[in-house]
This record gives C-alpha cells, sequence and structure tokens, in this order.
C-alpha cells in the first residue's frame, strides 16, 4: 500500500503543479488546437501530463528499490531505458513538430535499451516458427523491440478521450501486478503497483473533467512500461504463457492493427494519417448522444468522459481471461481470437448505424419522450 499511496502522492501534486500552470504556460504546453479530427475537447488544455506520471513512478519505484534492495538494478534500467521514449513524446507535446516515425525510432531506441540493461528479452512466443527466430540472440532483440514499439504506440493510439487510456493502463497493470503476486514475483509485482499509483495520481485529474492530458509523452512512456513489465515477467517466469502479454494488451494493440488494415486497404490512405472513425471515436459520436449539438463546454467535456467506460469496459474482456487463465496458451490464443472477432462484430455495427439500443446513450428529453410514447401504447 505505501507504493501505491507514494507514487500516487507524487503524480498527484505534480499533475496538480501542472493544472495550476496551465494559464501562464498555455502558449508552451496546452493543447490549443480543437479542430483536427482527433480533437475532442472544447479549450486549450496542458497536455504534459506524463511528466507527473514519471515522476510518481520515479517516487514509487525508488521507494520500492529501498525497501527491496535487489530490484535497484533492474528499477534504474529500466527508468533509464524510458528516458529516450519519453523524452520524444514530451518534445512532441511541447513543439507539436516531431513526425510519428521519429516517435516510433526513439521507441525502438528505448526497447533496445531495455534488452541490454534489463534482459528484457521474448525468448519464447509458443508460436511456430517465430520460436525458432527468438532462438537466437540477435532474432530475440528484434522482435522484442518491435513488440515494445508496437505496444507503446497502440497506448498512444487510444488516448483519445478523458480517463480512456490511463484506466485501460490501470487495468492491465493490476492483471499484471495479479499474476506477479500469484507467482510469486516480488520486484514486477511492486513496479506494476507503482505504475497504478502513479496512473491514479493523474487519473483524478483527468477523469472526469479533462483538466490536464496525458500528451504523446504520457502516453508513450505508459505503453513502453506496461510492455516492458509484461515481457519481463513473462521472461523471468517460464510457467507463464507466452499468450499472457499478448492478451492483456489486446485491446490497444488489435485497435492499431485494425486502424492501419483499415486505413491502407480500405481507405488507400497512409497508416500514419489521423482519422476520426476510429472504434473509440464512433462511440462517442453514434452511441453517446447525450449532449449531441449543444457547445456548451461543460456538457461537452461530460460528453467526452462518458465515452470512455465503453471501451474500459471492452479492455476488461480481454484482462480478465488474461489474469485468469495465464497458464494455458491455448485458452489465451482463443480468448485473442474471440476478442477479434468482438472487436470487429462491434465495429461493424455502430459503423453501419447498427448498434443495439440499449447501447446508446440518448438526450434526456428523447428518453422522456420515448417512456410518454410507452406508457400511452
Amino acid at each position: 500500500m505505501w507504493l501505491l499511496l507514494i507514487s500516487s502522492l507524487a503524480a498527484f501534486a505534480a499533475t496538480l503543479l501542472i493544472v495550476r500552470l496551465a494559464v501562464p504556460l498555455a502558449r508552451f504546453v496546452g493543447d490549443a488546437d480543437l479542430s483536427g479530427p482527433q480533437k475532442f475537447h472544447v479549450r486549450s488544455v496542458p497536455r504534459i501530463g506524463g511528466v507527473g506520471i514519471v515522476l510518481g513512478v520515479v517516487a514509487g519505484a525508488a521507494w520500492a528499490s529501498w525497501e527491496l534492495a535487489p530490484m535497484w538494478p533492474l528499477t534504474l534500467g529500466l527508468l533509464l531505458a524510458a528516458l529516450p521514449v519519453f523524452a520524444a513524446g514530451l518534445a512532441e507535446d511541447l513543439t507539436k513538430a516531431q513526425s510519428p516515425r521519429r516517435r516510433l525510432f526513439f521507441t525502438a531506441v528505448s526497447a533496445a535499451l531495455a534488452v541490454y540493461l534489463v534482459d528484457g528479452v521474448i525468448v519464447r512466443t509458443d508460436i511456430p516458427g517465430l520460436d525458432w527466430v527468438v532462438g537466437f540472440a540477435a532474432g530475440a532483440a528484434v522482435v522484442t523491440v518491435f513488440v515494445i514499439t508496437g505496444v507503446a504506440h497502440a497506448v498512444n493510439i487510444i488516448d483519445g478521450f478523458n480517463g480512456l487510456a490511463s484506466m485501460c493502463v490501470i487495468l492491465m497493470l493490476a492483471g499484471l501486478a495479479y499474476v506477479a503476486f500469484d507467482v510469486n514475483d516480488r520486484i514486477i509485482f511492486s513496479l506494476a503497483l507503482v505504475g497504478i499509483g502513479a496512473v491514479l495520481g493523474f487519473f483524478v485529474w483527468n477523469f472526469p473533467a479533462g483538466l490536464v492530458f496525458l500528451g504523446d509523452g504520457g502516453a508513450y512512456f505508459l505503453g513502453f512500461y506496461l510492455a516492458e513489465l509484461a515481457v519481463l515477467l513473462l521472461h523471468r517466469n517460464p510457467d507463464i504463457s507466452p499468450m499472457f502479454p499478448l492478451l492483456l494488451c489486446i485491446y490497444p494493440v488489435f485497435e492499431t492493427l485494425f486502424s492501419i488494415y483499415r486505413k491502407k486497404w480500405l481507405r488507400g490512405m497512409s497508416p500514419g494519417m489521423p482519422d476520426g472513425v476510429h472504434l473509440h471515436m464512433l462511440v462517442f459520436k453514434r452511441l453517446m448522444r447525450w449532449a449531441v449539438g449543444n457547445l456548451n463546454a461543460r456538457d461537452l467535456t461530460r460528453r467526452n468522459s462518458m465515452t470512455s467506460p465503453y471501451l474500459w469496459i471492452l479492455c476488461s474482456l480481454s484482462v480478465v481471461p488474461a489474469v485468469l487463465f495465464y497458464h494455458s496458451t491455448a485458452i489465451q490464443a482463443a480468448m485473442i481470437l474471440l476478442f477479434a472477432l468482438t472487436y470487429v462484430l462491434l465495429y461493424w455495427r455502430i459503423v453501419r448505424f447498427k448498434a443495439p439500443r440499449w447501447l446508446v446513450v440518448r438526450p434526456l428529453e428523447h428518453r422522456s419522450k420515448a417512456l410518454q410514447q410507452r406508457s400511452k401504447g
């Protein structure tokens, strides 16, 4: 509990300072672009919330390493490896001039550093052919860098609404912490708790009021941190299925893969170009009908925040079975396929305006009229 408390308080205090400085520093740290296809806020908001999260992780990790001396080399190596990816994301938050390729490059640099500093390497996958590749040191390193980079980018992809990415990361870290506890891996368990606490300290300022955003620095850092802990847990505990990390993170990963397919092959556009038809955006536009057409800032912010719980539930549909069946590769693989089918079906229903009515949140006056009509009928 001390780990949760220290990391959350440190992140809470640092994020509070960011929020208080939002007005005088708006020119440098604020996201004032309200017109992009992926913009759903109604006022300039500081987008450097990742600074608070990193400070929370550093504070909690320092306390954990002091209590559990054997973990300090791994903790220090992990934090050092995270510096390039966080710096690249933070540079984008401050300058708005860093290309996706540059951010991906520095994410790969961080993943490569982690391979060297903490031996965070994927050496088994239970996938025919790929197991042969990771049987070589160079192959294992390349696969690991690719996976870590992909997960970090995927978490950034789902960072679209208040509380969406941060709560999903909390859910995934909680699943990771449970499995680490169950296999008696105290180091990974402690670091997962530190991450949860740091995100919670940020979360109270981000949801539901949207006073601060993760930004690219926060999203990329959290994706890297989550992916590295998952790889380290798998590497250190051979009883865990290699499919566990994939199922645990399948929501952001599949969102990214599906978006690449949708953009490149269905729409004929570059996968790196932003658009407004990610699943979470469709939920906002077509399911969250509450306050549609209302330009009041408070109501628009509330509609933004009310979108996120839909995706929290979707994320939990993979986290729960990942935790319950972390020993079984067969069940994990089946759950991955089931999640993919569920995602595609849900996306297809929403994009074709065929979503079940019980999923749609309508304006209060619309619901009252519907109830009156039913009572008359």
